[in-house]
């Protein structure tokens, strides 16, 4: 894709993150949720084409640990590698940060992003079980981990 560029998340690009988030996901994130995930211990950053938002990340930066607490990707532009570009960037700005670890947690469901994840270097750690809302109940929620290694 053509035109690509990331850059740091504004306040002003809540709307069009949240309008991704609902079009992306069967249990999307409130907008007070996003407007919470911007302060000092954020990093956040969206992912442009043709000056319009296809995709997002909100990461967190705490005691020398990231964690990834979302990232999405237009469902009109999926399938095309702009969720590994933005997970590179996240690692990246980890690194940046000289955070030690990267955690995140994905839907067991989510078969794609685990595989994703995985190619990235992140490894099962854990799990919560019933933890994601579902049309008939609650799905497990799968825990990873990627150390990153500084010097």
């Amino acid at each position: 894709m053509s035109d690509l560029l990331i850059r740091p998340a504004l306040p002003t690009d809540i709307d069009a993150m949240l309008a991704l988030e609902q079009a992306s996901t069967s249990h999307p994130w409130t907008k007070a949720t996003f407007e919470s995930c911007f302060g000092e211990r954020y990093f956040n950053f969206v992912l442009l084409q043709q000056q319009h938002i296809v995709g997002f990340y909100i990461g967190n930066f705490i005691a020398g640990e990231a964690s990834l607490f979302d990232i999405c990707v237009d469902p009109k532009v999926q399938g095309r590698g702009l969720g590994w570009q933005l997970l590179n960037h996240f690692i990246t700005q980890a690194e940046a940060l000289g955070v030690f670890d990267c955690w995140l947690e994905v839907r067991e469901s989510n078969l794609k992003a685990i595989t994703l994840y995985q190619q990235a270097g992140f490894h099962q750690t854990g799990k919560r079980p019933n933890y994601y809302p579902t049309a008939t109940g609650n799905e497990d929620a799968i825990l990873m981990g990627l150390p990153l290694k500084f010097g």
